[in-house]
């Protein structure tokens, strides 16, 4: 694709279209959206604008289609495979002043938000009525940013991905114009589904300005638990039982040894150095509840469990639950001398024993500091390996570590991309995952974006 730099007829144009102070080309703004949390290279927009209405978005879109110039979206930058850098230039649409929750229909267990609303101040404002927004990726992560990644966390195994809590969207494609897909009904059986195109997109098919989201009841009771294991490999066949038996985990995280003695070194825990399993079951009644601790007991210690703790306390579940999703930002804090990449896929929970076994075997095989964790109840591994900066040799190796994880992955059944999304770490796995139909989401793009403008090099 042949883009448009950014000449001073652009920049004048374009600065006409917000107010003074939301657009910038200054140097330090340029580079605060140049890169995310990964570590694919920066990549500078030409300048940066900050919309606060669709009406802003769409004049924008209108005015780049036509002139060819790249436009990236932009939520809080905590993506992990590049996802949102301006790797064509262009403008950077940061939507972080349309940050209003619109409207919160409590009877109707529903919320209608703006994309730069963050998932946990959504959850703050819900606090006192009772209701929550499941999806919880652990970084200071927009609901735009999720939607656009298909974002999940802790809580998915039981509530399902962001793309299962969201029930509206209205969206700006490449040429300015504004749809509105779906409708506040629970379901709908009327046409296609284009919901569905956009969530999980990265931004390519077009901008989500407004999104109603699903809420769910907070649960009457709950009851935390940890489970240790004398291996990675027992642990993951407890998982696979604990899901096949039907006990419905809200949350079910598998953490290594080496992710227990770093959270009990930053949080001061004295937690088992073994690999554990962090679980919650949520429930009517504590009754209930005391029945399927002694179910999940049962299969814990039939793979060998050294130590079972139900009924953990609400102040120390939550301490537990900060510290799971701090873990990534533990992990770089242990190796500042080194730089991070992440294996993200998941299986069918049946393959899920073999495949974080997989995991164990390369963490050994290539010799570099490894941090397995996992959302084990879904089937999502992680495996972080913190490469030397400057030592292209540790890189290879991780990568091809990389390769073998993603290509075991699919040959079960799975994915390359578990929660991370494409963006430009996965883009060449994507023929092996999707074949032929590969095909057809480019000419899906090509309609809603016909000159490739939507944060171009992302995806394909």
């Amino acid at each position: 694709m042949e883009f448009s730099k950014l000449n001073e007829k652009h920049l004048r144009k374009l600065r006409s279209m917000v107010s003074e102070d939301r657009f910038s080309t200054g140097e330090s703004n340029l580079d605060l959206h140049s890169q995310d949390q990964s570590r694919h290279p920066p990549s500078k927009p030409e300048a940066v604008m900050w919309p606060v209405d669709r009406r802003e978005v769409s004049e924008i879109l209108s005015y780049a289609n036509e002139h060819r110039i790249p436009v990236t979206g932009w939520g809080s930058g905590t993506s992990l495979e590049g996802n949102p850098i301006p790797v064509s230039r262009g403008v950077v649409l940061d939507f972080t002043l349309m940050n209003q929750i619109l409207s919160i229909r409590e009877s109707d267990f529903q919320a209608d938000v703006e994309p730069g609303v963050l998932y946990r101040d959504l959850n703050d404002k819900l606090r006192h009525s009772g209701l929550f927004f499941p999806p919880d990726p652990g970084a200071g992560a927009t609901i735009g940013g999720m939607i656009a990644n298909n974002a999940s966390g802790t809580r998915t195994v039981r509530y399902g991905s962001t793309r299962a809590n969201v029930i509206r969207l209205t969206v700006v494609i490449a040429g300015g114009e504004i749809l509105e897909l779906g409708s506040r009904s629970s379901k709908t059986a009327s046409g296609y589904d284009l919901i569905n195109c956009f969530i999980g997109s990265e931004g390519t098919l077009g901008l989500v300005v407004e999104a109603t989201v699903r809420l769910r009841g907070l649960p009457e009771a709950f009851s935390a638990v940890i489970a240790t294991f004398p291996s990675v490999e027992k642990a993951g066949e407890a998982v696979f039982e604990i899901i096949r038996s039907g006990l419905d985990p809200a949350a079910l995280e598998l953490l290594a040894q080496e992710c227990i003695a770093l959270i009990n070194e930053e949080k001061n825990f004295a937690l088992e150095v073994s690999p554990t399993l962090f679980m919650e079951f949520h429930g009517a009644t504590t009754g209930q509840l005391e029945e399927t601790m002694e179910m999940v007991r049962e299969i814990c210690q039939a793979q060998g469990c050294t130590d079972f703790r139900p009924g953990v306390g609400r102040k120390e579940r939550d301490q537990l639950w900060a510290a799971r999703h701090e873990l990534g930002e533990m992990i770089v804090r242990k190796h500042p001398d080194r730089s991070h990449t992440v294996i993200d896929v998941a299986v069918p929970i049946s393959a899920y024993p073999e495949i974080i076994a997989l995991a164990r075997e390369e963490s050994r095989r290539i010799g570099i500091p490894g941090y397995t964790f996992s959302h084990a109840g879904d089937g999502n591994l992680h495996l972080v390996f913190m490469g030397k900066k400057g030592d292209p040799e540790e890189w290879v190796r991780i990568e091809k570590a990389n390769e073998r994880m993603v290509k075991k992955a699919l040959e079960m059944g799975g994915t390359a991309t578990g929660e991370h999304g494409v963006g430009l770490g996965k883009r060449k796995f994507m023929p092996m995952e999707h074949g032929a139909s590969l095909e057809w989401m480019k000419k899906i793009k090509a309609l809603f974006d016909p000159n490739g403008i939507l944060n171009p090099g992302k995806i394909f």
